[in-house]
């Protein structure tokens, strides 16, 4: 029977946030950390690409693959994090039917892109530690902006797959969306027809997306390995290092979404804390596990440090 039938018919323009808190303290704490958080999500991620830009140490191909990450994450993070940390004085934390359709197509386009970006990098790590030899023929410039390219046509794609199924969906009330932002499995709960279908249309959709990144990314740290474990103890750690920061992003990464797209528990605090730590958590974590795991990085930051005030010096 569809839900239509015993609801309000009356075609809803906005949806209703309820939000991470239901007291006045502990949303105006949660919004002095989320505005703290954003601000170092975004400054951090920028640094990075200002670093990988402006150093010529840094022009290879997994620092330009690590650029675009940061890119992503930080778009990724701030389609949904302004208005969850505005919400938080708000008594009203409504969101209209455009808005929410918006958040959703560009969180997956986002999220979908950096899944394969996230294998991009792997690839070139598989490269680099498997195939040192044919290195820079394999991963030439052309390669990796066709990798970066074929990250963001998937992601869009993907999303607007999603799209194209939530957008024809009729909505009839109720309106209140129990999160911070506009998910794409709640949205469809409010769906006037029965949701179970489009439900698992959606899961498998995200999860052939999700489960092929994550297979491949597998399949290629298990070669790393291996040939690490065969090769010389110095290279062995250095390679291990790397390879230990892209293993953990990754796991950061794919964990939330696993659980929220292709295997969902729901039970709404953990839908939420896996969405905050989706959205806010992971893109903060990329900049500090690549920057302070990575000596490179971090002597390209002493680097930019000291010409920052040698010029500073002879003004």
């Amino acid at each position: 029977i569809s839900k239509m039938d015993g609801g309000n018919q009356s075609e809803v323009s906005e949806f209703l946030l309820l939000g991470l808190g239901h007291s006045w303290n502990v949303e105006v704490l949660l919004f002095i950390i989320f505005l703290m958080l954003y601000l170092i999500i975004v400054s951090g991620n920028i640094i990075i690409m200002i670093l990988i830009i402006t150093d010529p140490h840094l022009h290879s191909p997994m620092y330009f693959l690590l650029a675009n990450l940061s890119f992503v994450d930080m778009w990724l993070s701030s389609i949904t994090t302004p208005k969850m940390i505005t919400d938080c004085l708000r008594e009203n934390k409504t969101i209209s039917f455009g808005g929410c359709m918006c958040q959703i197509l560009f969180v997956h386009i986002c999220g979908g892109g950096e899944m394969v970006l996230l294998v991009a990098m792997a690839y070139d790590r598989y490269v680099a530690i498997c195939k040192p030899l044919y290195y820079s023929t394999i991963m030439s410039l052309q390669r990796c902006i066709g990798m970066v390219l074929t990250s963001w046509t998937v992601g869009f794609v993907h999303a607007m797959s999603q799209m194209a199924v939530t957008i024809q969906l009729p909505f009839c009330g109720p309106r209140e969306i129990d999160s911070f932002f506009c998910d794409i499995p709640l949205v469809i709960k409010l769906a006037c027809v029965e949701s179970d279908n489009l439900n698992i249309l959606i899961n498998i959709d995200t999860g052939v997306v999700t489960v092929t990144s994550f297979i491949l990314l597998l399949i290629s740290y298990t070669y790393i390995l291996f040939t690490v474990l065969q090769s010389s103890k110095t290279g062995a750690s250095k390679a291990l290092s790397t390879c230990t920061a892209h293993i953990t992003v990754v796991v950061l990464f794919f964990g939330p979404c696993i659980f929220i797209y292709v295997w969902p528990i729901s039970i709404t605090w953990v839908d939420k804390f896996l969405a905050v730590f989706y959205s806010v958590i992971t893109p903060l974590l990329n900049p500090a596990i690549y920057t302070l795991r990575n000596k490179e990085m971090r002597k390209a930051l002493k680097r930019f440090k000291s010409y920052y005030m040698s010029s500073k010096g002879n003004t």
